[in-house]
């Protein structure tokens, strides 16, 4: 989804049509502010971006004051601009650790952050319980299951994923 609103801030097109939901749009807007930007379904919502608001933020901030936030980029651009950085799944690991505080918030997924808990074991890490239901609802039996069937398949998952499924994963990307 980013780099869907990077390319479309770097067309030459002053319009750009986003078909997707609320919170990409907003990136596209927010990386190319002079464009005009159109989402054609009004109710596009993520779960995953609908799970904290700015006000959930700033209360969970106040219970955690000496706490940097990190903030998944699929999020809402309330939740981005009070967050002291944003991530993508990709770098997140990276994000986190090369912060010099030791105490972070991740915030909005709840799968995403104990990954990236296991891979900066060095950090303080409190995580947000949201998630993407898409991901959240795929279990390790349900993958076993297909695995199965198609011995030689490689199974790719991706850190939103829940551990019992990184746990069985080849590869996760």
């Amino acid at each position: 989804s980013l780099q869907l609103a990077i390319t479309g801030q770097q067309v030459s097109q002053r319009t750009i049509v986003f078909c997707g939901v609320h919170f990409m749009a907003e990136s596209a807007k927010v990386l190319a502010p002079d464009k005009r930007v159109l989402l054609p379904n009004l109710s596009a919502g993520c779960s995953l971006a609908d799970s904290i608001t700015a006000e959930s933020l700033e209360d969970w901030k106040a219970r955690y004051p000496d706490h940097a936030v990190v903030t998944y980029v699929n999020s809402t651009a309330e939740v981005k601009a009070l967050s002291d950085v944003c991530c993508t799944s990709a770098n997140a690991a990276s994000v986190v650790r090369s912060l010099p505080q030791r105490k972070i918030l991740f915030t909005p997924d709840r799968n995403l952050g104990a990954w990236v808990k296991s891979k900066v074991p060095e950090k303080e890490i409190v995580v947000y319980d949201g998630c993407c239901p898409v991901h959240d609802v795929l279990r390790s039996a349900s993958v076993n299951k297909v695995k199965a069937g198609n011995p030689a398949a490689v199974v790719i998952a991706h850190p939103e994923c829940r551990a019992d499924v990184l746990a069985i994963a080849d590869e996760i990307c």
